[in-house]
């Protein structure tokens, strides 16, 4: 934000919070569910991904998501007044399809947004995930993408042309053309929803939110393994940042020249910040 606080959401507490340069926490709103990805949006308001909510797994001091909360009804976008802390649901389902567990979004510079739809996992089975196109005045939403396997982060390259989507439990990065606001041009089978293969990660490493650099490199949290993975544009170079934390989640650029990364560290529950080697993307409707 301009005056150098952060804000984030707080899944397990179910608030949007802002962090101030000083390290001070504080509520901007109460969002009942499971507040995950969070954007800027046309008018200075906070558009909200909302996830339905998590049962919580609480092992020696620390806390991971599981299985669907047991009160659990669906998943929605939410719109906040940074203001005021009001809380506005915008959409909730697509046709006849509810939304079931919206996970993160972007805008595009249109006054449109994209967002993924991870699903919900229960004891015997999950749901497919999707990615959805949906204007901020809540007058349109559409099915672009999918069946795909736990959609998570979603990124745009830096004109505009390129959509990316980060797939937690496979480890794969796809891409695909954008050819108009809420449009993409899909690849052929065997492509499993039309997207291009940007990079697949070696072991065990599942993969969360994104942001894009200045250079078009996507720079994703990858949970588990400790660290930020950077892929260049092109998919031929990947490299590890080490971040000190068994659940990176997020990351956002900041800071005067935008070589700040903020991370998101959830299993400790700790915001950390890291010098980039190059300038992040500004976000369309970044203040």
């Amino acid at each position: 934000m301009p005056d150098g606080s952060i804000i984030l959401v707080e899944i397990a507490r179910e608030t949007l919070s802002r962090v101030t340069p000083d390290g001070r926490v504080d509520v901007i709103a109460n969002i009942h569910g499971g507040p995950n990805g969070a954007a800027l949006g046309p008018g200075g308001k906070m558009f909200v991904c909302n996830n339905g909510g998590f049962a919580w797994i609480k092992e020696r001091g620390t806390l991971r998501p599981s299985l669907q909360s047991p009160d659990y009804v669906a998943g929605s976008i939410e719109i906040v007044d940074l203001n005021t802390g009001k809380v506005e649901r915008l959409y909730s389902r697509c046709g006849d399809h509810t939304l079931r567990g919206p996970n993160d979004l972007v805008f595009d510079a249109h006054g449109g947004f994209w967002f993924t739809d991870l699903g919900k996992r229960r004891q015997r089975d999950m749901d497919r995930g999707f990615v959805y196109w949906a204007r901020a005045d809540g007058s349109e939403i559409r099915e672009v993408i999918g069946p795909i396997l736990t959609p998570n982060g979603v990124g745009l390259s830096p004109n505009g042309s390129t959509l990316y989507v980060a797939e937690t439990e496979t480890g794969r990065v796809w891409s695909w053309e954008i050819t108009a606001p809420g449009e993409v041009r899909k690849r052929p089978w065997p492509s499993p929803h039309g997207g291009t293969l940007l990079a697949g990660l070696p072991g065990f490493v599942r993969l969360d939110s994104l942001a894009i650099a200045a250079s078009g490199n996507v720079c994703v949290a990858a949970l588990h393994s400790c660290s930020v993975v950077e892929i260049a544009a092109d998919g031929s170079r990947i490299k590890h940042y080490p971040v000190p934390d068994m659940s990176v989640t997020n990351l956002c650029f900041g800071g005067s020249d935008m070589r700040t990364a903020y991370v998101t560290m959830s299993h400790e529950g700790h915001l950390g910040a890291m010098d980039w080697h190059e300038p992040g993307l500004p976000l369309n409707w970044q203040a």
